[in-house]
């Protein structure tokens, strides 16, 4: 099963349109997911501040800004 790590900010219009495709395609597609509020995190604030929200998807960065839908469950079927 693939791992996503949500990376995202409270009152952020892209993160909770992300979150929302996110939850979407997991009733369909599987995957587990850590949601991590760069607020609560000055090393995560620094390195993500200006580019929220970033999926990264076993370990390797999938996008950032805005996610696309159908792009997100081609790489969660990815069996590689």
């Amino acid at each position: 099963m693939k791992m996503i790590k949500f990376y995202t900010k409270p009152d952020c219009p892209l993160c909770e349109k992300a979150e929302t495709v996110l939850l979407e395609i997991q009733s369909e597609i599987p995957f587990r997911l850590e949601k991590l509020d760069i607020t609560q995190d000055a090393r995560l604030f620094e390195a993500y501040r200006y580019e929220i929200p970033v999926i990264v998807i076993d370990g390797r960065e999938f996008c950032r800004y805005r996610v696309e839908r159908e792009a997100l469950q081609r790489a969660l079927q990815d069996k590689k």
